[in-house]
């Protein structure tokens, strides 16, 4: 079938809530989250922009859309969103739970900001959240500790994290670095340790999956001990 035809049986299929959310994340994926507009959505679902406020009252509801149709991608990636009762594995599970939300984060880079954004989570996504806890009362931990482990967790839990900028220049970093280590001398000492030095190094200052990964062993592991020393489960 030629394009002008895959459009025209496009622009034939009903419009429906889901086929808008859709080719929102679609257009959010390809151009950006700013592209996204009711106009440009319209146009590329070949409809006027009136017709989209049947399915969806404004752009604030699309956001909260998309933002669960992203979960929906990440109870897919983790195998559903169950969990024991109890599991001694609660752990690994959980790790492996988060990374899952990492990798569909990592194909959509506009979606934590956006999840950022967002006054109240969708089902979808309380259903997520909801997992987490689940996860870790599987675990033996009590409520008072799990609510610590939300906030020791922070956006880490839904598979993002801020990381630390990247210099634009190496050459032109290690000038500015030497000007300020009178200033900040152990800042400075540990940038010019932990700096990738390797031009073809594609991790650029830092990997991030790799300190995802260690932030993360380093709060599951100290949950772990504190679930030992929790009498209050």
């Amino acid at each position: 079938m030629s394009s002008t035809a895959e459009q025209r049986a496009e622009r034939r299929t009903p419009l429906t809530r889901a086929r808008v959310l859709q080719t929102a994340v679609d257009l959010a994926d390809t151009a950006g989250i700013d592209a996204l507009t009711i106009r440009r959505l319209a146009e590329q679902l070949g409809v006027e922009p009136m017709s989209l406020y049947y399915h969806l009252p404004n752009k604030g509801a699309i956001l909260d859309g998309i933002v669960d149709l992203v979960f929906t991608e990440v109870e897919a990636a983790a195998g559903g969103f169950a969990v024991p009762e109890t599991d001694a594995a609660w752990k690994s599970g959980l790790r492996a739970r988060i990374l899952a939300a990492r990798t569909v984060m990592l194909r959509h880079p506009w979606a934590p900001g956006v999840l950022d954004s967002r006054a109240d989570l969708g089902l979808t996504t309380a259903r997520y959240v909801d997992s987490v806890v689940g996860t870790l009362r599987s675990g033996g931990l009590s409520y008072d500790l799990i609510h610590h482990a939300m906030h020791a967790l922070g956006s880490r839990m839904f598979g993002f994290s801020q990381e630390l900028g990247e210099p634009d220049d190496a050459s032109a970093d290690a000038a500015a670095m030497e000007q300020m280590a009178a200033h900040v001398p152990h800042l400075a000492a540990m940038l010019a340790v932990v700096r990738h030095v390797d031009p073809d190094s594609t991790l650029g200052w830092c990997d991030d999956q790799f300190e995802f990964e260690f932030g993360l062993d380093l709060i599951l592991d100290g949950l772990e001990r504190l679930a030992g020393r929790d009498g209050n489960a």
